[in-house]
Order: C-alpha cells, then sequence, then structure tokens
C-alpha cells in the first residue's frame, strides 16, 4: 500500500523552489499571453479580476490596462512584488495579496473573470485548486488559464527535469492542466462551459546555452535542480535540456526559437 503524499510538505518544497532564482526575469518573456487571454476573456472596464498564482503579475497587468480592478495574489509575496513595482510604473491601480490557490481569503461569488497563466497549474492539490477557482467565480463569469500542455516543449521540459530530480511519490504533474480531457472532468460538472483554444508561445534565446544558462539562474524550479544535483548529474541535466532544445529549435544555428503548445482555456460559469 502507497504512503499518501503529504501535500503540505509538497507546498512547502515548491515554495522555496519559485522564490529561488528571480522568475520575473523569465516571466516577463511571457507578458503576450496575458494579454491574449485577457482578450479571450472579453474583459470589460470595471469588471472585478482575481489573478491566481499570479507570479510577476502578467494577466494583472493585462486586466488592470483594460480597467478592470484586479486583485493579483500568490503564495510567493516576493513575485508580488515584481507585479507591484511594474504596475507601479505604469499608473495602474491594483491590489496585491498573498494568497494560497488552494484556499483562496475570498467570498463565493466574488469576481466575474479569475485568470492564471502557467500559475495554478502547479499547485498540488490540482482538484482543490480547480475547485477554488470555481468557487469564487461569480455565475455568469469565467475563469481564464493559461496551461502547458504535456506534449509541448515545457511538458516535455518537466519531464528532462524529473528524469534527474523525480518528484515526489503520488504527485500530479502540473501538465494535466493542459490536458482538454482533465480540464472537463473538473469543470463540467459545476455546470461551467469549457472552451479550449491551443496556442503557441515562442521561447527566443541566442542559443540552447543561453536558454539554459537564463533559466538555471533564474527560473526557480530549474535553478534549484541545478543547485541540488552533483557536476555529474548537473553535466547530465544540461546535456538533455540541449539536445531538447537544439531539436525543438526552428531557427536553424543562427539563433534559438523554441515553439511550446499551450491551452488558452475560458470557462464559463453558467
Amino acid at each position: 500500500m502507497s504512503t499518501p503524499i503529504d501535500l503540505n510538505a509538497l507546498k512547502n518544497r515548491q515554495m522555496v523552489a519559485w522564490a529561488s532564482g528571480d522568475y520575473a526575469v523569465i516571466g516577463t518573456t511571457l507578458q503576450i499571453v496575458g494579454e491574449q487571454l485577457a482578450e479571450a476573456c472579453d474583459l470589460l472596464c470595471d469588471e472585478r479580476v482575481l489573478d491566481v498564482a499570479a507570479g510577476n503579475g502578467n494577466a494583472t497587468l493585462a486586466a488592470a490596462r483594460r480597467g478592470c480592478i484586479v486583485t493579483s495574489t500568490d503564495y510567493v509575496a516576493a513575485l508580488l512584488e515584481r507585479g507591484e513595482d511594474r504596475s507601479r510604473a505604469e499608473r495602474l491601480q491594483v491590489t496585491f495579496q498573498v494568497a494560497d490557490a488552494e484556499a483562496l481569503p475570498f467570498a463565493d461569488a466574488s469576481f466575474d473573470a479569475v485568470l492564471s497563466t502557467f500559475g495554478v497549474m502547479f499547485t498540488p492539490d490540482q482538484s482543490k485548486a480547480a475547485a477554488e477557482l470555481a468557487r469564487v467565480c461569480r455565475p455568469g463569469g469565467r475563469i481564464g488559464l493559461a496551461n502547458w500542455t504535456p506534449e509541448g516543449f515545457v511538458g516535455q521540459m518537466f519531464k528532462a527535469l524529473g528524469k534527474h530530480m523525480p518528484p515526489a511519490p503520488g504527485a500530479q504533474p502540473p501538465s494535466q492542466w493542459g490536458s482538454e480531457a482533465w480540464l472537463h472532468t473538473h469543470f463540467d460538472e459545476r455546470k461551467f462551459l469549457v472552451q479550449v483554444t491551443p496556442r503557441t508561445f515562442n521561447f527566443r534565446y541566442r542559443s540552447a546555452a543561453h536558454f539554459i544558462d537564463t533559466f538555471r539562474s533564474w527560473y526557480g524550479p530549474l535553478h534549484k535542480a541545478f543547485a541540488a544535483l552533483p557536476p555529474d548529474g548537473a553535466k547530465a541535466l544540461e546535456a538533455d535540456l540541449t539536445e531538447l532544445l537544439e531539436r525543438m529549435n526552428r531557427a536553424g544555428e543562427q539563433s534559438l526559437v523554441v515553439p511550446s503548445e499551450y491551452l488558452e482555456v475560458v470557462i464559463t460559469r453558467r
């Protein structure tokens, strides 16, 4: 009989990982995803919008630029500080609040739209997080998500990472949120209408080496992995990532452009 996974311990490890490095260096390159999601959700002026697992605030800023009343949340305070810096620079009015995606400190049906770009998918208790998104969304409101797929580049990158730093036994892969079937399983029974659009984000770097150097310096999960692995293990992980990047590169030898599939999801509460 398998030992039940300690979700709280896993969450604490994840918090440490995401607080390491500086995700904002990576996150700002993904801003276009937040803008596209805001348009897909057809956000309106003065709507109440919650950004869950907001990181450095890509969806937060996109919603605020459209005149929404935005609350930006994450369980890592340092990430919210990056979002706050960005909103201040643009003179945008946003409320920033530390909050756990699995226990949102808001009343039922509090928001017109609930957003998350590559954030809530990393929660340890995925069913609980999905239930929380549904709970705080008002009838007629919508949940907007951007989730990496299992088959796309980021899904493959985490598989490569898992070879060298195996996840905790029983841990659910974040890329499940990038499965249309999984989304229907968790939201159809709550009387939500799930609409999914496959999209592609292009990672643009000088080379595979440039990508790996950037991610091992700033992207929490890879930063922690490279720091924890012995030298031989770090070299093996680097080799696997290099092979993946070069195989998926569509720019030839002159540069690195790696397409990464994700699902743009709009879930409407009936």
